[in-house]
């Protein structure tokens, strides 16, 4: 039965040539992607500004409503199709959306490390590149098939192609192009990657009754979204059946699930219990905890940006 840590972790991204957090204070954050600096919103930051002015490359303005709207302001010009930024072996493209980001979250780099050291083998080896499994493989996957859903613009994925085949699942057909587009900026392109634009709840389900398996799964639920064909998802109603099926998806020779959740007022501890409660079936652990992205420079601060709850198979 996997074992519940109780004591909460904190998943830091301290930066790297590609991103940096310069400052944050005052609900917003100032963040360097690249030759870029922009300005965005963050209700986390309570405390005040340390330098007294931010010049950037523009700034979200939020709306007046909590589900996000709002609108860029710019201050210079950006190149249109956005420029190319990376993440050790992992190449891709930042532009602001309308929906505050810039096609990636920073935030995210110290759980790629982590799933890579998850996935690695166990003697310690390195897969490479792994050839596509043949036509004839059985239906349960092994412990070299991963699942991303919420799998956006594909920097997860891309991640774990070292380690072996990767189902790519998103809602939307635009991120799903852009993920492909990282892949061929990556030289990526040839790895066995399926990319899928598709509802998660629904692939989820269908793959458990394929009798499926998986190595690791990553989800990134959005509080609310819609899928191609008009799906409705609520986080708190919709969570408990989706970790429901990827509990079944894995068994004892797999080796993480990776659950994040944004902008909801919830505890990583209640997540963390959900998968207590899911996985009760399997060995190894069950942490929580917070992502933070940690300031430049000196008496830098951390900025959390989200909750995780991670599940872990050493073997």
């Amino acid at each position: 039965m996997a074992h519940l840590v109780q004591q909460p972790l904190v998943m830091e991204c301290t930066g790297w040539d590609s991103y940096r957090l310069l400052d944050s204070g005052a609900g917003r954050k100032w963040e360097a992607f690249g030759p870029y600096s922009f300005i965005r919103p963050e209700p986390q930051a309570l405390w005040q500004p340390r330098a007294p002015e931010w010049p950037a490359a523009g700034e979200f303005i939020p709306g007046s409503d909590e589900d996000g709207g709002g609108r860029w302001q710019f201050s210079e010009h950006l190149p249109e199709d956005g420029w190319p930024l990376a993440w050790d072996d992992v190449r891709f493209t930042a532009k602001p959306t309308p929906f505050r980001h810039l096609q990636f979250f920073p935030d995210m780099a110290p759980v790629w490390e982590w799933m890579r050291q998850c996935a690695s083998p166990r003697d310690g080896g390195d897969l490479g590149q792994p050839a596509p499994t043949p036509p004839e493989a059985p239906a349960s996957a092994g412990a070299h098939d991963f699942l991303n859903l919420f799998g956006y613009t594909g920097l997860g994925s891309l991640a774990l192609s070292r380690h072996g085949k990767v189902t790519h699942v998103d809602a939307s057909k635009k991120s799903v192009a852009q993920a492909r587009e990282n892949a061929a900026l990556s030289g990526m392109e040839d790895r066995p990657i399926r990319w899928l634009v598709d509802d998660a709840a629904k692939f989820t389900a269908r793959e458990v009754r394929r009798g499926r398996r998986y190595g690791g799964i990553i989800l990134d639920p959005p509080k609310f979204g819609r899928g191609p064909d008009g799906e409705v998802w609520r986080l708190e109603e919709h969570l408990p059946g989706l970790i429901a099926d990827c509990a079944k998806l894995l068994d004892a020779d797999s080796r993480f699930l990776f659950l994040t959740v944004y902008a909801v007022r919830m505890s990583s501890l209640a997540i963390a219990g959900l998968l207590q409660e899911a996985l009760a079936h399997l060995p190894g652990q069950i942490e929580h905890g917070d992502l933070a992205v940690r300031e430049e420079g000196e008496a830098s601060r951390l900025l959390p940006t989200a909750i995780f709850a991670r599940w872990s198979n050493p073997g």
